[in-house]
């Protein structure tokens, strides 16, 4: 029999970017419906960088845009047991300062935001392969086939001003219900997610009298990973999203997003309870606003019930 001592991971919330069409789609992480004993909790303190061609808002009439944003994020989390099965709730809330400069019409100019983001709420189940086991009895069970399910909401409470073009909020729901399925294979991990995005309307877009509303973004992505030795990891993530097209008062802005990103991702353990995670993703293929490269760590504190 294969234990999962060996397969058990940190459970890290994902960085997230501060800017809000990018950061629905441009998410990579990896091992998201991996093992874990119940009763497992867990803090985080994330810091993230990235620079190059954001599109902050495909609805935007901003052109040439180039954007420096620094992120900090702080998160909990906790698994448990629902009906049986292996369940994760977490929490992250992201405060962003950001310097963007671009071009509407033959106009330049550059502004600089800074204020609490979008935070993200997220409920994951892990069905086949994701019985609840407590720790005892999670360090000598077999490592199996888990494939889970996961809603991420983000609700709108990040800093947003009607009268901007640009803003680190977006002054709406964000929901996205998703699939995915991790496979073992002795020391190495295989991951596969499939979602979509779905955005409710801002009724109070620019210059607050205006009606937005945005197409659901699909997305997918994959990971593969190699396990040193417990909670010590690298993984290859790589992920593609299509869709988008935003629409203002009834009229089509700008063009839908149909992206590739790709990037790495290292866990490294720093004693029994806290370990950190390094980043990088960069964009591979763009079509729209997504040329950017992030830069990002993660440290997290865990402890079992």
């Amino acid at each position: 029999m294969k234990s999962r001592r060996a397969a058990l991971v940190p459970l890290v919330v994902g960085l997230i970017a501060a800017l809000p069409d990018v950061a629905s789609a441009q998410d990579l992480e990896p091992r998201a419906y991996s093992a874990a004993p119940i009763g497992t909790n867990f803090i985080v303190a994330g810091w993230g960088h990235s620079t190059g061609d954001v599109l902050v808002d495909t609805g935007a009439p901003v052109q040439d845009v180039s954007a420096s944003t620094n992120f900090a994020t702080l998160g909990s989390g906790t698994t448990f047991s629902l009906f049986g099965r292996t369940a994760l709730l977490l929490a992250a809330f992201p405060y962003a300062w950001s310097a963007v400069s671009g071009r509407v019409g033959e106009t330049s100019g550059s502004v600089s935001r800074s204020g609490l983001a979008d935070p993200r709420i997220k409920l994951s189940v892990n069905f086949l392969g994701g019985r609840a086991l407590k720790r005892s009895e999670f360090a000598g069970a077999e490592r199996k086939t888990i494939v889970g399910a996961s809603l991420t909401v983000a609700p709108p409470l990040g800093q947003y001003d009607p009268a901007k073009l640009i803003n680190l909020g977006a002054n709406r729901w964000s929901f996205r219900p998703e699939a995915g399925v991790s496979h073992p294979i002795n020391k190495w991990t295989l991951d596969g997610y499939a979602g979509v995005w779905l955005f409710t309307t801002n009724d109070a877009y620019y210059t607050g009298s205006s009606v937005r509303t945005q197409d659901p973004i699909v997305a997918i992505q994959g990971h593969t990973s190699y396990t040193f030795k417990p909670r010590l990891w690298i993984a290859f993530d790589a992920t593609w999203y299509s869709g988008g097209t935003a629409a203002v008062d009834g009229t089509q802005q700008g063009s839908p997003q149909r992206n590739t990103r790709i990037g790495s991702t290292l866990s490294l353990p720093l004693t029994k309870k806290q370990s950190v995670k390094v980043s990088v993703t960069k964009g591979a293929t763009t079509r729209a606003g997504a040329d950017f490269t992030t830069v990002g760590g993660v440290w997290q504190f865990s402890w079992f019930n």
